[in-house]
């Protein structure tokens, strides 16, 4: 019977948190994908993801290429800090994007935790009269919810006498990171150049998050940049 009654009150404690909706914030900054410099009088709706029809809010960028900060609701703060709960952390929401003189932009999937402030970061590029069709960005599942494959296993200890592994004299922080959009052995796979801090801040976007205690997020970030840069440093 206790056994039994602890269940029910655990079950019905779950469909508490379960109906609780919590507050996170948004801000959408605007960029050409040209010359960075902040596009005004874009206007942005925000839905829910899989709800495209039901604009929740409309916002637009001021001078800076800035909107407003918004509140938009959120699952309870204790699925992202409580590892064993199932339930899904964030809220999904589809922001789409249209500024004078520039290709409108799509983009599902951006992820609302309570109690912090997203800030998604959009480039856009410049209309082209040939050019009629909207840029679309689906952001996938955050790498702690979704279901993922393994990481391709190494070795911890790399042979270093061959020739073209170890480059660099020293350790260095590069400007730009080389991303391969792809496994190391498909040569058709894109590589894309992003800046360093932009790397290190998606890949710990992707990875933690934001509402975890700073002291985990700051171990995390050094681990990211510690192995960013062995890659960089041994180009293994």
């Amino acid at each position: 019977m206790v056994y039994i009654k602890a269940m029910q009150e655990n079950s019905e404690n779950d469909a508490a948190m379960r109906n609780q909706i919590e507050k996170g914030r948004l801000q959408i900054n605007v960029t050409s994908d040209v010359d960075s410099y902040p596009v005004s009088d874009a206007v942005i709706s925000v839905s829910y993801t899989g709800v495209p029809d039901s604009t929740l809010e409309e916002l637009n960028t001021d001078s800076s290429g800035q909107t407003e900060q918004i509140e938009l609701n959120a699952p309870p703060l204790e699925y992202s800090l409580n590892p064993s709960i199932e339930a899904q952390p964030y809220a999904e929401y589809t922001l789409d994007v249209r500024a004078p003189g520039f290709e409108p932009v799509s983009i599902s999937g951006a992820e609302i935790l309570p109690d912090v402030t997203a800030i998604q970061n959009i480039r856009l590029r410049p209309a082209v009269p040939e050019d009629t069709g909207e840029e679309v960005f689906v952001i996938p599942a955050h790498t702690l919810y979704g279901e993922y494959p393994p990481k391709i296993a190494e070795d911890e200890i790399k042979p270093t006498n061959e020739s073209g592994e170890i480059v660099l004299s020293r350790v260095v922080v590069p400007e730009y990171i080389v991303v391969h959009d792809g496994s190391p052995r498909d040569t058709t796979a894109q590589n894309y150049y992003v800046k360093y801090r932009d790397y290190i801040k998606n890949v710990a976007s992707s990875e933690i998050y934001a509402t975890w205690p700073d002291a985990s997020i700051r171990a995390n970030v050094l681990a990211i940049m510690s192995f960013t840069l062995n890659r960089v440093y041994t180009e293994w």
